[in-house]
């Protein structure tokens, strides 16, 4: 008979453990933050302290460590995946691709294993939600070949990783962290215990054999706790599939890389093929752009180290009854709260009694402030139901006390407004550019909406 696995519940938020399960934490009175968690036997740790451990061998100074510079990549040949990993997937790193069920994350890891097949690396696509047959009508649709990928239908973490080592993979693929589970805890897959194990035995194993590992985690609107937001510590790198699943475009952007930046983007098109990168997002944002409609704006967002072009559009219209509305799309909302206070009180415009809509295009979220100038434009342009000039770009960050202030990096996003046609940009007052654009300073909300309305 096999001997019966130790298992300890600690809470995640002070940390102390439990001999079992309580849906209040006697320390600090949490609710519902115990989770099962593995543990070694007590032998073994009161072992450990009566005698030191030398098995790994003594400390190095790091001068006379080898592997410095740049570590080597495999490129998986969709090149926005491999800009957002920083150049390609590192080997013996552990990544995780998070986002809402039904995004694209399984179809753009199937794409990234027929390319890494054909570029001779040996592939593992573990798939615990489909069977064998369901990934293979996925795969006929896409471009790539991916005939020759190797596909495990398995769901237990010590079948995929023994199927791994017997195969020589060097890159796995486990879709879903969600869906795999390990005999040593009792907790069904899927729950925090469960998921924090699974991933953290897949990291070890990826750091002692060099093999790269792609997690898939679903998450909901709200980054559940069985999700991947437990697991950002454990992995190396996390990227994220952002986009609205009405809208073509789906933005992958990584929120944690130890091999490269942080808050890169990389451009997607779904189409009925699979994935397709964008080399060019500014122009597919502003492709179907109006520049005679009213309420609509362009900016120049920093994606990373990367400029973007998109636009903002406003409508203002009268209430029908009760409290007007505030929706915002792609834009917080408080910040669209924050925005109309300032008109209001500032710029005197009478958004009070106004029913108001803002959307940003292509599914993109606004979340550095440098886009309030446009979305204020915009409002005033519709409020007016006066068109802005279709050659002008917007970038400035609005103060509480109207002023507008300097954005960051605005030599290189005026330099992708330029590039894209555009001759004007209204900036914040003290901006000087060297980019061979005209400018318009304004100082505070009530100078642009006075210009606006000349």
């Amino acid at each position: 008979m096999a001997p019966k696995h130790h298992s300890v519940y600690r809470c995640t938020d002070c940390g102390i453990e439990q001999p079992k399960w309580a849906g209040r934490c006697d320390a600090c009175g949490a609710w519902n933050t115990l989770v099962e968690e593995a543990a070694g036997r007590p032998g073994a740790r009161a072992a450990g302290r009566s005698r030191p451990d030398l098995t790994i061998g003594p400390p190095v100074r790091l001068s006379t460590v080898g592997g410095g510079g740049e570590p080597g990549r495999w490129k998986t040949g969709l090149a926005e995946f491999d800009f957002v990993l920083g150049g390609g997937i590192v080997p013996g790193s552990l990544v995780l691709v998070g986002g809402e069920p039904g995004i694209g994350k399984s179809t753009l890891l199937l794409q990234c294993a027929a390319r890494l097949e054909q570029a001779g690396i040996r592939t593992l696509y573990a798939a615990g939600e489909e069977s064998a047959e369901q990934v293979k009508l996925r795969a006929d649709r896409l471009e790539e070949d991916a005939g020759p990928v190797h596909i495990l239908p398995e769901v237990r973490l010590d079948g995929i990783i023994g199927h791994a080592a017997a195969l020589g993979a060097r890159v796995i693929i486990v879709d879903s962290i969600q869906t795999t589970y390990t005999d040593d805890l009792e907790g069904a897959p899927g729950n925090v215990g469960q998921v924090r194990e699974c991933a953290g035995r897949l990291m070890r194993f990826s750091k002692e054999t060099g093999v790269a590992t792609l997690l898939v985690g679903h998450v909901t609107r709200t980054g559940g706790i069985a999700g991947p937001k437990t697991l950002e510590h454990i992995v190396d790198t996390v990227v994220y599939f952002e986009g609205e699943s009405s809208s073509e475009f789906r933005v992958l952007r990584a929120v944690k890389n130890r091999f490269g930046s942080v808050d890169e983007v990389g451009i997607f098109e779904m189409t009925g093929a699979g994935l397709r990168p964008v080399a060019n997002p500014s122009a597919a944002f502003l492709a179907g752009r109006d520049g005679a409609t009213t309420g609509s704006a362009v900016t120049a967002l920093m994606e990373g180290s990367r400029p973007v072009l998109v636009e903002i559009q406003a409508l203002a219209a009268r209430a029908g009854f009760g409290t007007p509305q505030r929706v915002a799309t792609g834009l917080d909302h408080k910040r669209l709260a924050v925005l109309l206070a300032v008109l209001e009180r500032r710029a005197s415009l009478p958004f009070h009694d106004l029913d108001v809509f803002v959307n940003v295009t292509g599914g993109v979220r606004l979340i550095e402030p440098a886009s309030d100038l446009a979305v204020v434009a915009a409002l005033c342009s519709s409020l007016h139901d006066r068109s802005l000039p279709a050659d002008t770009v917007f970038l400035g960050e609005v103060g509480l006390g109207g002023e507008i202030r300097p954005v960051a990096g605005a030599d290189r996003r005026l330099a992708e407004a330029a590039r894209l046609g555009f001759r004007n940009a209204f900036v914040p007052g003290r901006l000087r550019t060297a980019v061979p654009i005209s400018t318009t300073p304004v100082s505070h909300v009530a100078e642009l909406v006075r210009r606006l309305a000349a």
